[in-house]
């Protein structure tokens, strides 16, 4: 099973984790899905002890949140605006009875940050700018929304409490405020991990 080999820390390729998926979730995975090299280094990175709780911000299909849940003492909530991929991704939590995870379909602007300690953002908001980055016709192309939930996150990330965790998988890091040092990145520097140090 291969969330039995992920917890033995089994070395997984994408496309055998992506078994798990239909078709039509499973093509997306290449542009829209965390690869599982970046979710364990995240998660692990994310997760400093135990019950650390993690936000990721436009969760998909549910693979960060459930590659972390199995690899740490974390608990993972991932907010997906989609309400088909908020069902499908519950539909796997209760067919591969993982534990530490829960999905919510909702707007992030809906989302009190104060609620978490660490995030997790896979630059979700970039389908408003391009017609190359969209994934289906749910999210309207409009640079103003790009601009209105970057404010957003960069206002509620400021708001946390020194120490908070960050990672950040292929952005241009407009989302970070001041205050927050990257303490470490990996995959050609398209993951950035980031510590609210001031």
């Amino acid at each position: 099973m291969i969330f039995e080999r992920l917890k033995k820390n089994k070395v997984m390729e994408d496309e055998e984790f992506n078994v798990i998926y239909p078709e039509e979730i499973k093509k997306l995975s290449g542009k829209h899905w965390t690869p599982v090299g970046v979710a364990k280094t995240a998660a692990e990175f994310l997760v400093s002890r135990s019950g650390i709780k993690v936000l990721d911000i436009g969760s998909g299909a549910g693979k960060f949140c459930m590659i972390g849940s199995v690899l740490t003492k974390g608990h993972f909530t991932g907010v997906e605006y989609r309400e088909n991929l908020y069902h499908f991704s519950n539909q796997l939590l209760q067919q591969y009875r993982l534990s530490n995870i829960e999905f919510i379909h909702s707007n992030i602007t809906n989302i009190n940050f104060k609620n978490f300690d660490a995030f997790y953002f896979f630059n979700s908001f970039i389908e408003n700018m391009s017609e190359s980055e969209v994934m289906d016709n749910a999210v309207p192309i409009n640079p103003r929304l790009y601009g209105q939930y970057t404010q957003y996150l960069r206002e509620q990330f400021a708001g946390m409490p020194i120490g908070t965790r960050l990672a950040t998988y292929w952005g241009n890091s407009e989302e970070v405020p001041r205050g927050y040092m990257i303490q470490s990145s990996g995959f050609h520097g398209e993951l950035k991990m980031w510590e609210k140090l001031f």
